[in-house]
């Protein structure tokens, strides 16, 4: 009785990746679609941030590893659907004007297209507090 049912496994466990090896072969009815790739994605609102940067300045390198960081971040206020934007100041003379001695500076781009530039966040600040406070301002 024991040799049957060992036939038995040994049969099944055969006859397995043969029906594997044929529902991989047959092309799917519907093609799964992320909402992010779908036309109904372009309805959403998006988000969207600006971090004025320069090469070589650690306080702005600190602060996009720590926005990174924090757009990972999931839970009912997660931020991925921000759009972050890293602007190098040094490659428009205007930004480089207005924000030379005031990096990384951080603002939020309104429905209008205008910026209203954010508080400064210290790299310094845990991740989960610098999420709330982007949070806080995108909802402002």
């Amino acid at each position: 009785m024991a040799f049957a049912s060992m036939a038995a496994v040994a049969a099944t466990a055969t006859a397995r990746p043969s029906s594997i090896t044929l529902l991989t072969r047959r092309r799917p009815r519907s093609i799964f679609v992320p909402l992010a790739f779908s036309s109904f994605s372009s309805s959403l609102k998006t988000r969207k941030l600006v971090l004025y940067s320069k090469p070589g300045c650690c306080l702005c390198d600190g602060l996009k590893e720590k926005l990174q960081a924090a757009f990972l971040l999931s839970g009912p206020h997660s931020l991925h659907d921000v759009d972050l934007q890293v602007r190098d100041i040094t490659s428009n003379p205007e930004w480089e004007r207005a924000y030379q001695y005031e990096i990384p500076v951080l603002a939020k781009v309104l429905s209008d297209g205008t910026e209203e530039t954010l508080p400064r966040l210290s790299p310094r600040l845990g991740v989960e507090l610098i999420h709330k406070k982007i949070v806080a301002a995108l909802s402002q």
